[in-house]
């Protein structure tokens, strides 16, 4: 294998990990809250089409990523007002939202299938572009990239080292002790719903403005639930959410690298399609065996509703 082709695939695999680390450390944050949002891929889906449509209007992708944060936060707003005000069932409110999400976007994305935009350039970093292997990987990227890492970055510090962070762990893990010291239980539960659902709109908007500039019905496939498995996956701590998307970006694209291949390898099309699905519930159903160890990092709040008396 030349260094040309790891460098392409390592190069791929980035790209493609990019949206599954902003819609899951946006659900981190929320789960962080005790709050279990389903609604990843429909938020998703809101969020790649208004990208798309505002950016295929205005010329502008900056001002397209806007709309699809703005798009998969208002899902989101939908989403708490019927959790935390309405205190209804997250598990079902969260998969409600995910399938009118996607039926949504479908609907109004009708009038712009098989239109592109103009794809977006990427940001070369001088000097640190030209170094073998890691050069194109990590600074020849598209600025969505390196925004992505700054986000990260900022969510690791607010949770470790951030008096915010401390409270929303405490809300995730006791709410009725929380509100007993004052803290506003549900004015921070609607804080990190909002950033999980704006994360969701944005990891759309790359999807449909920076990966694959035009929008087609479908084409979150699945990614939302993914990034949920990925929580999971990385029992609630960012740098195995990090990791987590990577790999499972790495999974989604070696089966393109594998057919466009000359090698001649009898897999039928659609195995090597489904294999980041079969990924995911190999996974998932791994980690589900330890369950001291999920209960051990799991929001001991997690999915339930509080009520201040």
């Amino acid at each position: 294998m030349s260094l040309e082709l790891i460098t392409a695939i390592c190069f791929a695999t980035v790209v493609a990990g990019t949206p599954l680390v902003l819609v899951a450390i946006g659900e981190l944050v929320c789960e962080k809250a005790g709050m279990l949002n389903l609604g990843a891929e429909g938020m998703m889906s809101v969020g790649a089409v208004a990208a798309f449509v505002i950016a295929y209007w205005s010329g502008s992708a900056a001002l397209g990523l806007c709309a699809g944060i703005l798009a998969g936060a208002l899902l989101a707003f939908i989403f708490g007002l019927i959790t935390i005000n309405l205190m209804a069932n997250q598990v079902a409110t969260g998969l409600a939202v995910a399938i009118f999400g996607v039926g949504l976007a479908a609907f109004l994305g009708k009038p712009f299938e098989a239109r592109v935009i103009a794809a977006t350039p990427p940001l070369t970093i001088p000097v640190l572009s030209d170094i073998p292997l890691i050069g194109r990987v990590l600074f020849q990227q598209q600025s969505l990239v390196y925004l992505t890492w700054v986000i990260f970055g900022l969510v690791v510090w607010f949770l470790a080292k951030s008096r915010g962070g401390l409270v929303l762990k405490a809300v995730g893990e006791s709410p009725v002790a929380a509100h007993a010291v004052g803290i506003a239980v549900n004015r921070v539960r609607y804080l990190a719903v909002l950033f999980g659902g704006a994360m969701a709109g944005l990891g759309g908007g790359f999807l449909s403005v920076f990966y694959t500039p035009m929008w087609t019905e479908g084409m979150i496939a699945g990614k939302g639930w993914i990034a949920l498995a990925l929580v999971v996956f990385a029992t609630w701590r960012p740098w195995r959410v990090l990791l987590g998307a990577y790999l499972f970006g790495g999974v989604l694209i070696s089966q393109l690298f594998v057919q466009s291949s000359t090698l001649q390898i009898n897999v039928p099309a659609q195995l090597l399609s489904a294999l980041p699905y079969l990924a995911t519930i190999v996974v998932l159903v791994l980690i589900s065996r330890n369950a001291q160890m999920i209960r051990i990092n799991s929001p001991a709040s997690l999915g339930k509703s509080f009520r201040a008396d």
